[in-house]
């Protein structure tokens, strides 16, 4: 009976396959709030070591400050996501956080380190509030057991990262001619895009009509999921236990703010400054995105399309691959120099922007992966905290990002292969726990 309920669903998603005018909306609203929110994150830690318009900061001191900020920044949304479910709502929740994320950008526009730690904190209540619940108002538009879940955010994940893309390079403009505090004040300008969008198109968002929904025939009753029939403390437990593992993806993946921002600026022979490195993975998501949801729909139809937790191994896999490009290139450099002077090197930037190819496509079979499982998987009453949970796990991750105090102190090559080894042994681990996941969460 189960899976006759599974095939009738199916079919209805292959009359319906169109995706709902509301994540289109989602798509914009999330585009220009990462438009904002890459802004920032492209200057930060070059701006806190500038010693005219920054503070003059040691790179060590920058790392760690960035590190406790996206530690915090992803911790909030437990909290967001906690009143958004009991309180505000998710559209209410999202259209705060946004308020939020405009005063902390607007600050940032001002000389001045007490000012620089307020801004910091707006920014991490814009982020908790903003972030689990517009990606669970994206889980809400499907009925539960769409296979259009992954696919969607994919296509939204994709909108993250054509704002992530434009942002450096916005950003490296109007620092060049202005400076790096009327940057930070454009950044502020994405947010007031973002929330306007969402307010004028809220009706396709908030609450939509179940008819309209894909994959389900107006009127008709939703069929019920294999999900259904797990206890809810097994549901979550399974996510915990994803949780647990992409923390290693996190800290690695982020270090795009932080080390690599630093090996773009100061060990890659081009003429831009590191901040532009910064459009390289969001260029890559944007190019690789619609390839990839092609090949997942692709094996779909042939019922060869892995379950979610595989994709996710797979993901991590690339990630320790992207990392073993860079220590051979780093290797390549410090066979260049002379004795005593390890970082004193410029490579191709073929090098970098190969490894940000191979790790964003490890990054697209894992985050918006992770993202669609936890709108899978979470009990419906319990959605808001347990998207909330994913940034939890990220936060961890942002906050060993803090790996990057060694830096200097490493040699470069020896980083890149620590960072790959963690992330190809996670990547291991998560194979192996596929069949039991599997078991507690049946159709994803």
């Amino acid at each position: 009976m189960a899976r006759f309920e599974e095939n009738v669903m199916n079919e209805a998603e292959n009359r319906q396959a169109a995706h709902p005018k509301g994540l289109y909306v989602l798509f914009a609203t999330e585009m220009w709030e990462r438009f904002s929110f890459y802004s920032m994150l492209s200057l930060f830690t070059l701006y806190m070591r500038n010693d005219t318009e920054g503070f003059g900061w040691a790179a060590a001191d920058a790392t760690s400050l960035y590190a406790n900020y996206l530690m915090c920044v992803y911790f909030s949304p437990l909290i967001g996501g906690w009143l958004a479910d009991r309180k505000l709502g998710y559209r209410r929740a999202v259209m705060a956080g946004g308020l939020f994320f405009m005063a902390g950008h607007l600050l940032l526009s001002f000389k001045s380190l007490p000012i620089v730690y307020l801004a910091l904190a707006c920014l991490v209540i814009g982020n908790g509030l903003f972030k689990p619940n517009v990606s669970t108002m994206v889980g809400n538009l499907y009925p539960e057991g769409s296979h259009l879940k992954d696919r969607a955010f994919n296509i939204f994940y994709m909108g993250i990262n054509i704002g992530a893309f434009m942002a450096p390079i916005a950003m490296e403009a109007i620092k060049s001619k202005w400076g790096y505090h009327p940057a930070f004040a454009a950044a502020a300008f994405g947010m007031v895009i973002s929330v306007g969008i969402l307010w004028i198109w809220k009706g396709l968002v908030e609450d939509p009509d179940a008819s309209s929904r894909p994959g389900k025939a107006k009127g008709a009753p939703l069929a019920a999921s294999g999900i259904d029939s797990i206890p809810d403390w097994k549901r979550c437990m399974a996510l915990v236990i994803i949780y647990s593992i992409v923390i290693v993806f996190w800290m690695v993946f982020h270090q795009n703010g932080s080390t690599l921002t630093y090996w773009a600026d100061e060990n890659t022979a081009w003429n831009v400054s590191g901040t532009i490195s910064n459009a390289i993975n969001p260029f890559w998501v944007v190019t690789l995105t619609f390839p990839l949801v092609w090949f997942w729909k692709w094996l779909d139809r042939r019922g060869l399309e892995p379950s979610t937790p595989t994709k996710m191994a797979f993901g991590m896999l690339l990630t320790g691959l992207s990392f073993l490009v860079l220590f051979w290139a780093a290797k390549t450099g410090e066979a260049m120099t002379s004795e005593g002077q390890p970082y004193a090197f410029k490579v191709s930037p073929v090098w970098l922007i190969s490894s940000y190819g191979i790790v964003t496509l490890g990054e697209l079979m894992l985050s918006p992966m992770g993202l669609s499982l936890v709108s899978k998987v979470a009990p419906v009453h319990m959605r808001g905290v347990m998207m909330g949970g994913w940034f939890a796990a990220t936060a961890i991750g942002n906050k060993l990002t803090a790996i990057g105090v060694y830096w200097d102190q490493w040699l470069h090559s020896t980083f890149f292969l620590v960072l790959g080894g963690l992330a190809l042994v996670m990547s291991v681990v998560l194979f192996l726990l596929v069949r039991p996941l599997k078991r507690w969460m049946p159709g994803v």
